[in-house]
């Protein structure tokens, strides 16, 4: 087990994900965020199902940061209620590890 994460976050443009990328690079809060484009999302919203066009963000950090890259998504995001979800990274290639570790805060 590492103490590394994913974390998620759908963004309603290719502007705002590359934004809060960027953002979240320049604070050193990831070591890499892949966006991915044009996904379609459904999801529950007041009380009908919704769907949209998206852009996912996939950002490698460390759970320690978390809070953080939290409160920057909700800081800079356009949706009342951004997704920010962190899954746990159990294993990977060392040399890959230690390079997040070192790209990090």
């Amino acid at each position: 087990m590492t103490n590394k994460i994913l974390v998620f976050s759908a963004c309603e443009s290719k502007d705002e994900a590359e934004r809060l990328a960027k953002a979240l690079l320049e604070a050193r809060l990831a070591a890499c965020v892949n966006l991915i484009p044009q996904i379609r999302s459904f999801y529950w919203w007041k009380e009908k199902i919704e769907s949209a066009d998206e852009y996912l963000l996939v950002i490698k950090t460390s759970a320690d940061l978390f809070e953080q890259v939290r409160d920057l998504i909700h800081s800079k995001h356009s949706y009342d209620l951004p997704e920010v979800i962190a899954l746990p990274i159990t294993a990977g290639s060392p040399a890959y590890l230690d390079w997040l570790t070192r790209e990090l805060r």
